[in-house]
């Protein structure tokens, strides 16, 4: 069963609490959101696999490591997963970046895959899928699932705050999936809104609301 993992680094808290702050205005929400992603970055690439290898400093040969040659793969859930790709890029420049757009069918309210482009060679990459808010979790589990489809088989799912249903519904959906998020909330509303959540992250990122 894939794990959970709620980073609770102070920098991480500390942001968290400006972006859900209703009176953060849209370009530091922006700025906040890229932020938590790029901290979030460095734990949730701790496991990459290193190399070692021969360099030559100023001073002296020495013997050092690398990230080994695997490319890793960050796939945007549309189109609020498209606030986070700068942040995690700045600390990881080299990763290709897939996209993979979801609307809710009003009469199932199930989620319909309407766009899905992906770098090639899934199956050899790590794939973080990314997405602000990880609510009902019906999103994430078929974008997990249009990953999988094109052949991913190392996926974790990044989010900014989530609901013990969304990660329920992942964690039955996809339990071969790590889930890594900066804060857990109490639930749900009547309206499939995280509480006490953040609002919807897609109008406040894009000035949409």
């Amino acid at each position: 069963m894939g794990a959970v993992h709620v980073l609770d680094h102070p920098l991480i808290q500390h942001k968290l609490t400006h972006i859900r702050d209703k009176h953060t205005g849209t370009k530091e929400f922006r700025s906040l959101v890229q932020e938590v992603a790029m901290l979030m970055a460095y734990e949730i690439t701790r496991d990459l696999p290193l190399v070692d290898v021969e360099i030559e400093t100023p001073v002296a040969p020495a013997r050092t490591r690398v990230i080994e040659g695997k490319t890793l793969a960050l796939v945007a859930v549309l189109r609020a997963g498209l606030g986070m790709l700068d942040g995690i890029l700045a600390m990881i420049p080299n990763a290709k970046v897939g996209h993979v757009g979801l609307y809710r069918d009003p009469d199932t309210l199930q989620p319909v895959e309407y766009y899905c482009k992906l770098p090639p060679h899934m199956e050899v990459r790590d794939v973080i899928v990314v997405d602000p808010m990880l609510a009902t979790g019906g999103s994430a589990v078929a974008a997990i699932r249009a990953v999988k489809e094109r052949g991913a088989t190392s996926i974790k799912l990044m989010c900014l705050v989530a609901a013990p249903e969304g990660i329920d519904k992942v964690r039955t959906g996809h339990p071969d999936v790590d889930i890594y998020v900066a804060a857990v909330d109490q639930g749900l509303n009547a309206h499939g809104y995280i509480v006490p959540g953040l609002g919807d992250a897609g109008d406040r990122l894009f000035g949409t609301r």
